[in-house]
């Protein structure tokens, strides 16, 4: 997967609320950080505040200079393979579930992090690719958790492995069979953990809560991400990366070009109204040339970037008619918040995650998927001035409400290992 932005902020180190002396140890891990995807950064932007109640160290299979610089200033103890690790992609990999084996040796070749595994006294593991390793080796007498931001999709749902215009890639019984592997093993140490007393499970939204229920019949609560609103603000001198046709209205939806995030969808609602599309995320060669293909037969100009900064981004919303999304079963999306940051409107689906952060016509709007007279109607809100003030203000008491700053969030990390 591309990487559509990264954080370029790097937080200094908050004064500490407990003497350095007496803090317990905590190990943060993910599999791989080096991705920068919404996940990626919602950690990146805790870590310096977890280090007011804990010694901190940060165990990963792949780094990137972002959580380096982090760990260095906030004296941060940083633990990575000699190479780094990606998962497998080859069908082959698929079918012997690679991507858990290679991960686990990956893991275990941390001699630094295998010797001190007992000397840790908590444990927060955040999921992707390569999480179920990690949660293998933490000593079942220590309290640990699980931030779940959703079950597996490639295993557990199908919508990763569609094309852009929503067909199966592959009959959906050779899906299931190429991956039953895999999914097994994912179901069988999810449950396993889950089932220790001394462990917590949580998901990012309500959906991603119930989506644990439906798949592994876990019962928990939900913890949101955050949201910086130094990083993203509708002040800063970063110039705007849209360079075609200054004048034209455009609407920025963000993603890597696929079927789970609506890009095809995001187009066709455009037709006939003379609004660019910019996506930022990028995608595959072919993916963006089906993307382009589908915009000229709609009439619809498109206008990609493969990768900007938290500043590139924020000039880029900030100028921007409205943010929208189609995204299917998105389990939280943290683009409703960074327009809410930004105080550009939010468009987005009715479902998934984002109904949580967005509450219709009071801060955006939740709208059906396939009614394109609401979308064109909400697009004409957009622009009018007060409702763009209004929605603005009640972004940000929205943000407030739900508690979404860094610290706030890494406080409830903190009050759920200590209750």
């Amino acid at each position: 997967m591309l990487n559509h932005y990264s954080v370029v902020k790097i937080y200094l180190k908050p004064p500490p609320l407990v003497v350095a002396s007496e803090k317990p140890t905590l190990l943060v891990a993910k599999g791989v950080i080096s991705r920068m995807g919404g996940a990626e950064r919602d950690l990146l932007r805790r870590l310096p505040h977890l280090t007011n109640w804990y010694q901190v160290t940060v165990a990963t299979l792949s780094s990137c200079n972002e959580l380096e610089k982090i760990c260095e200033i906030n004296d941060i103890s940083l633990i990575k393979p000699s190479e780094p690790w990606n998962p497998p992609v080859s069908s082959i990999g698929q079918l012997l579930d690679s991507t858990h084996k290679s991960s686990k040796l990956s893991w275990l070749s941390c001699h630094q992090l295998i010797d001190k595994m007992e000397e840790f006294d908590y444990f927060h593991v955040v999921s992707g690719d390569g999480y179920l390793g990690i949660i293998e080796l933490i000593p079942p007498h220590k309290k640990s958790h699980l931030y779940l931001h959703e079950p597996h999709r490639g295993y557990h749902e199908d919508s990763l492995h569609r094309d852009l215009y929503g067909r199966l890639k592959r009959p959906k019984l050779i899906t299931r069979l190429l991956l039953s592997k895999g999914r097994n093993n994912d179901l069988r140490i999810v449950k396993k953990f889950a089932s220790n007393p001394n462990n917590i499970v949580t998901g990012n939204s309500s959906y991603s809560a119930q989506r644990a229920d439906t798949i592994y019949g876990l019962k928990c609560s939900f913890l949101h991400p955050c949201i910086d609103r130094n990083e993203y603000s509708d002040t800063g001198s970063a110039k705007n990366p849209f360079t075609t046709d200054k004048n034209s209205e455009y609407v920025v939806t963000v993603g890597v070009a696929n079927w789970a995030k609506g890009s095809m969808e995001a187009i066709a609602m455009l037709k006939g109204t003379s609004i660019t599309l910019v996506h930022v995320g990028g995608g595959s060669q072919q993916e963006l040339t089906t993307l382009q293909n589908h915009a000229n037969d709609n009439n619809v100009k498109l206008w990609v970037s493969h990768h900007l900064s938290s500043p590139e981004l924020s000039a880029l919303i900030r100028d921007a008619l409205a943010v929208i999304s189609f995204a299917h079963k998105e389990p939280f999306g943290l683009t409703p918040i960074e327009a809410f940051s930004i105080g550009t409107p939010a468009l987005f689906v009715d479902e998934g995650g984002f109904r949580d952060t967005i509450i219709d016509q009071e801060c955006g709007r939740l709208l059906p998927r396939d009614d394109m007279k609401q979308w064109h109607e909400a697009l004409s809100q957009a622009r009018n001035p007060e409702t763009r003030a209004e929605w603005s203000a009640n972004g940000i008491a929205r943000i407030e409400q739900l508690k979404l700053s860094p610290f706030e969030q890494a406080q409830k990390i903190h009050q759920l290992l200590q209750y």
